[in-house]
C-alpha cells in the first residue's frame, strides 16, 4: 500500500503548505521541539494510551511513521484536513485503529511542543490578552469579531436525512 510521506512533499512548498498550513521552513523549526516532546511522552505512555511499565519506546523497521518529520507531518495534515481516520490512515499506510492511536498519542505531544514556543492555543480571554499584549477588553473585541453568526435553520428537512431523526424544519 502506497503511503504519503514527508519526503514526498517536502520539495513542493505549495502542496506542503496546503497539507499542513506551514511552510517547509516553519515546519523545520517545529521538528526538534516536537521530537523532544514526543520522546518525553513516549517515555511515560505507550502508543495505545496506557502507562508505560516495561520496555522503552523504539521505532521498529515497519513503523508507519518512522521519522520525526513523518510524525509531525501526519498530525499537522490531520489537523488541517480533519479527514475521517480511516481515510487518513489509508493516506499514511495504516488502518483506522492505528491512525487513531497515533493521532491520540501525537496531539498532546504537539501541545507540549507548542507551549514553550508560546504558540499553544489559549482557552481564555485573559491568556489571549496576555499573549497579544493588550487589555482583556481589546482581546474580547477580537474574539467577538471572530465569532460566527448562527447557521440559518433550513425551511424544510433535507431529503438525505431519515425522518426518524426528528428534524423539524422551522
Amino acid at each position: 500500500m502506497a503511503r504519503l510521506r514527508f519526503a514526498d512533499v517536502q520539495s513542493r512548498p505549495t502542496e506542503f503548505l496546503d497539507l499542513t498550513s506551514l511552510t517547509p521552513d516553519e515546519f523545520q523549526l517545529l521538528v526538534a521541539p516536537f521530537e523532544t516532546a514526543f520522546h518525553a511522552h513516549m517515555a511515560a505512555w505507550r502508543l495505545d494510551g496506557k502507562p508505560r511499565t516495561a520496555r522503552q519506546f523504539a521505532v521498529y523497521k515497519n513503523c508507519p511513521l518512522p521519522t520525526p518529520e513523518d510524525r509531525l507531518f501526519f498530525l499537522l495534515t490531520y489537523l488541517k484536513t480533519y479527514s475521517l481516520q480511516v481515510v487518513h490512515g489509508r493516506l499514511f499506510g495504516m488502518g483506522q485503529s492505528k491512525a487513531n492511536q497515533w493521532i491520540h498519542a501525537l496531539l498532546p505531544v504537539l501541545l507540549a511542543a507548542l507551549r514553550p514556543l508560546g504558540d499553544a492555543p489559549t482557552r481564555s480571554v485573559a491568556a489571549l490578552a496576555q499573549r497579544l499584549g493588550v487589555s482583556e477588553a481589546d482581546a474580547a473585541t477580537v474574539v467577538g469579531a471572530l465569532e460566527e453568526e448562527p447557521a440559518p435553520v433550513a425551511a424544510s428537512p433535507s431529503p438525505l436525512l431519515p425522518h426518524s431523526i426528528g428534524f423539524s424544519g422551522g
